[in-house]
């Protein structure tokens, strides 16, 4: 097995990318479109539906590793924006250059899940076993509709590879098993929609006559004209359909506040809650289950670590936790690191907690609040020695720190707000990475006249 770290058509062609700029000949064909976006409604429709009078907000979070780090990302934008001028469109792209799957299904854990989003555009290479985990973790922590990019052309002899699925066997071709086979199992499997756009690169070579390193800058990066036909390819999979029905698996619902005496109760199922309020008011205060939020320890996320010295890698892929967390800024020191970065002594020190014991890099380690746990294979210092010597050199110099923070996911007490604009809807998240289950939900205070209803986000697992 060989990991690699490393409204329809027609409106299409009225909306390229300002690469065509460079002459780049268009792709003729994406395909049968007419079954593209099916599984990415409810984000379409947002985006389609909103108009001068209300903006829909829309979040998109770009994820994966170095491919998705390229300009194509920007150019998918551009699009979008172009297309539905009136959505309030919030993207991100979090990708991480040279981590494959088994390191991203770590580093997920701080920037995916936390973010979000409506939609995810994902694509990585490396272990189909860690890959499913992401896919899992969004599907099982988020109502995030999903977007799976099958692989780009990089070798002539991908031309002559197995697509049938059931004879695209792992110890046959990699490529042509991940490609034919997983990607599109994984993508029926949790309702994600197939960006299939390795089919639509081969016919686009064929229709130019071009090889694959026509579109490469390497043995796999895109070059501009790689850059501008993934960047045409995703967005012909963007696609709203009002024939499509929007996934039975995304629950968002929102429900009409009933005020009872001066506060609101809710049963509910769910892991996030928001509150869209209409007017200014005055503070609210938020029981969940009989605690205040700051009480629930799953209401507290760490953030990505520092990163290694000139690279945007983290130190950490992950840090976790046995005890409850405050909020509060952590900072590991590293010392006597080795030249190849896989031993060297920490400690560790919390801005509330203080001091909170040292150890070594090929142990586990357990802060003596319990508020820190690290895994040994979570240290990512010797990869990025080895990629990047000059940061390497940097960290060897002295006592290198480095911090991450823990995020309060959760409000005790709010103030509503009037909408920015008469366009665009108030919200205020107020809970999120609950327990995936049964809740309640008391609201008190003079400000529960403001509130129009509350919006429930409930993930719904596949088992």
């Amino acid at each position: 097995m060989k990991y690699i770290s490393l409204f329809c058509a027609v409106m299409l062609t009225g909306l390229l990318s300002t690469l065509t700029a460079q002459n780049f000949p268009a792709p003729k064909s994406f395909g049968d479109v007419k079954n593209h976006g099916k599984n990415i409604q409810r984000t379409m429709r947002l985006l389609a539906t909103s108009t001068p009078q209300k903006r829909n907000t829309v979040k998109i979070l770009f994820y994966g590793q170095s491919i998705t780090e390229q300009k194509w990302t920007q150019h998918v934008v551009e699009h979008l924006k172009n297309r539905f001028p009136h959505a309030n469109l919030i993207t991100e792209n979090r990708a991480i250059g040279g981590h494959s799957s088994q390191l991203l299904h770590k580093t997920a854990e701080a920037d995916l899940y936390p973010f979000y989003p409506d939609l995810v555009i994902f694509h990585v290479y490396g272990s189909h076993i860690d890959y499913e985990k992401i896919i899992k973790g969004i599907r099982e922590k988020t109502t995030a509709e999903i977007l799976i990019q099958t692989d780009h052309v990089t070798n002539p002899k991908d031309f002559e590879e197995i697509t049938d699925r059931n004879k695209a066997l792992p110890h046959v071709n990699w490529n042509s098993f991940m490609n034919y086979n997983f990607l599109p199992g994984v993508a029926q499997k949790y309702g994600a929609e197939l960006c299939d756009q390795r089919t639509v690169w081969k016919q686009y070579l064929k229709d130019h006559n071009l090889k694959p390193s026509d579109l490469l800058k390497d043995a796999v990066h895109l070059n501009a004209h790689g850059e501008y036909l993934m960047g045409e390819i995703v967005n012909s999979w963007l696609r709203y359909d009002p024939k499509f029905k929007e996934n039975s698996w995304q629950k968002i619902s929102d429900f009409k506040p009933v005020i009872k005496g001066n506060q609101i109760e809710l049963t509910f199922e769910g892991n996030r809650i928001d509150v869209i309020t209409a007017a200014n008011g005055s503070s609210v205060e938020v029981y969940i289950d009989g605690k205040r939020p700051s009480e629930i320890p799953e209401l507290y996320q760490f953030s990505r670590t520092g990163y290694f010295p000139y690279m945007n890698w983290p130190c950490l892929l992950k840090v976790s936790s046995q005890k409850p967390l405050l909020e509060e800024t952590w900072t590991a020191s590293l010392s006597n690191v080795s030249n190849d970065g896989k031993n060297f002594n920490f400690k560790i020190e919390g801005s509330k907690t203080g001091f909170d014991g040292e150890g070594h890099s090929s142990k586990a380690f357990v802060s003596k609040s319990g508020r820190v746990v690290i895994d040994p294979s979570d240290w990512n210092i010797s990869y990025g020695m080895k990629v990047n010597p000059n940061g390497g050199k940097k960290l060897l110099e002295g006592n290198f720190k480095f911090t991450w923070k823990v995020l309060p996911m959760f409000k005790n007490s709010f103030s509503p707000e009037a909408p920015a604009a008469k366009s665009l809807e108030a919200s205020t998240t107020i809970a999120q990475g609950l327990q995936n289950g049964k809740h309640r939900l008391i609201l008190k205070g003079a400000g529960i006249k403001t509130i129009k209803a509350i919006r429930i986000y409930s993930p719904s697992p596949v088992k």
